[in-house]
């Protein structure tokens, strides 16, 4: 069994609809004021229709969006999210979790769970909510939502112990039936992933689920940037990938606009996973293929 899957994630699409006035009260001001000074100049959507138009060259099996499509949360930003997503693939092709960005604010939590609601579907029950599971080329894919609302300044998640405990419930079957396992949730759930302020604020108990209960692969977004790390506990090595914000105008290797592609192959006893990431390259500026991997 063998499955392509690419990962995206944190493509912030502008431009901004404009906020009523009653809409910028507490965080949302902080963030439109951001906006509207730089964060609209370093989000391309030139470059977003590249990435996007890139991953459909190369055939996935499977798309993971691991969130932050949103800016601010507005209300008028979540058709322009669903819109977007579509362009990505029918839904059954798609997978999300949302961002700190998409869940902004607690007024922005009901669109979120209205908007994405069939990119959040599992397999099984063909309802929504997190976590989800879908299967796909005999590979289990794990959503999880770390969004949160926070306080202004602050871009924390955190995923609660009744998401905690249906997680690890799901690991424990799928463990059983010795199914390949990726989980897909917005925030680095690895220590050092995130810094004071960033971070996925039960970490340590996510790490505790994975170590015991097994799983192939996790995948993140939030930090803008390519990383490779690994989680180590309870013997057991999991791999941490990060990817870069799919719409980054520029910056260094690292950071500028990019995505990941998995193969993940089930070959009994084992499972490998082998991946190549694929960007905008700072020479030529143009998508290029940036390198193989293997974890």
């Amino acid at each position: 069994m063998s499955l392509l899957l690419a990962h995206l994630s944190d493509a912030h699409i502008g431009p901004l609809p404009r906020p009523h006035r009653r809409e910028l009260l507490g965080k949302r001001i902080t963030g439109y004021m951001n906006w509207r000074r730089g964060r609209s100049l370093t989000h391309s959507m030139d470059v977003l229709a590249a990435i996007v138009a890139d991953i459909h060259a190369q055939k996935p099996d499977h798309i993971a969006m691991t969130g932050d499509i949103l800016n601010i949360g507005l209300k008028a930003e979540f058709p322009l999210a669903a819109a977007w997503l579509e362009t990505l693939g029918p839904a059954d092709k798609v997978s999300f979790v949302p961002g700190n960005h998409d869940a902004y604010t607690r007024g922005s939590m009901p669109h979120v769970a209205s908007t994405f609601a069939k990119w959040t579907t599992s397999d099984a029950s063909g309802e929504s909510g997190f976590p989800y599971l879908r299967m796909r080329n005999g590979v289990a894919l794990i959503g999880l939502s770390s969004g949160i609302p926070t306080a202004p300044f602050l871009a924390s998640g955190r995923l609660g112990s009744k998401q905690r405990a249906r997680f690890d419930a799901l690991l424990a079957d799928l463990a059983r039936q010795k199914l390949p396992r990726v989980v897909m949730v917005h925030h680095p759930p690895n220590r050092g992933g995130g810094g004071a302020g960033r971070s996925l604020s039960d970490r340590h108990e996510f790490e505790e689920i994975v170590t015991h209960r097994g799983a192939h692969l996790v995948i993140h977004g939030h930090n803008h940037r390519m990383t490779i790390s690994y989680i180590e506990r309870n013997h057991a090595r999991i791999p941490v990938v990060g990817v870069q914000s799919a719409s980054a105008s520029g910056g260094t290797r690292m950071h500028r606009a990019g995505y990941n592609l998995f193969r993940i192959e089930d070959e009994g006893p084992e499972v490998r996973i082998t991946a190549r990431a694929r960007g905008m390259s700072t020479s030529t500026n143009a998508m290029a293929d940036l390198g193989e991997y293997k974890l």
